[in-house]
């Protein structure tokens, strides 16, 4: 019997290239996009998520009492729409402990690095600061912290000769975009789990008929 597709929501602040990358290859498969939220109302990603039919809306921090408001507003929505898995893909804001409660082990993010280091805005312009040679992508659970929950993916990318952060950016965009849509693909699958031994520590279970 065929599974349904997982039902996902995406947060989004900018571009959604992240979004559009969802869009094109899990979206319709492993999962269903049933919702893009946004706190930005200029968002190209909001034009994205509605040229592939799907349902948008902006929660603007000024329309709301304060930001556990805005969020208790933007969960409820999310919740109506039936999402189970939400993805933060270029999401520049944090979000409320008590919005992450209602989505329990249910928010993943993607980050320009490979966590922990560099974590929070600017990741890039803080690894070229620091003077790596090697740049890389993950995708983690979202905790109460910044950049600091479990380790879902990661992937590296040699740049020794790298200088400016909008190369950087360029290079580490495929990257991105692979990786975000396989760490779907495997929580829809229910292919993620914490370590009984240690939490911070994820287990990705090997598909039937995989070689572990």
């Amino acid at each position: 019997m065929t599974e349904s597709p997982l039902p996902i929501a995406v947060l989004v602040s900018g571009a959604g290239t992240n979004l559009q990358a969802l869009l094109d290859t899990v979206h319709g498969h492993e999962a269903e996009v049933v919702a893009v939220a946004s706190g930005a109302p200029g968002a190209l990603a909001l034009e994205r998520a509605a040229a592939g039919g799907v349902q948008t809306r902006v929660f603007e921090r000024s329309d709301h009492a304060d930001r556990e408001a805005r969020d208790e507003a933007m969960a409820d929505w999310l919740v109506e729409r039936g999402a189970r898995l939400l993805v933060l893909a270029g999401y520049m804001e944090l979000l409320s402990a008590a919005f992450l409660e209602r989505f329990p082990d249910a928010v993943i993010n993607v980050h320009p690095s490979l966590l922990p280091a560099f974590p929070g805005l600017h990741a890039i312009e803080q690894a070229l600061a620091y003077g790596v040679k090697v740049f890389g992508v993950t995708v983690h659970f979202v905790d109460e912290g910044c950049d600091s929950g479990p380790v879902i993916l990661q992937r590296s990318l040699e740049l020794p000769d790298a200088r400016d952060p909008g190369e950087v950016l360029q290079a580490l965009r495929p990257i991105e975009h692979s990786l975000l849509p396989e760490a779907v693909r495997l929580f829809a699958r229910g292919a993620v789990s914490a370590d009984p031994r240690n939490p911070r520590r994820i287990v990705i279970a090997p598909q039937v008929g995989e070689s572990s």
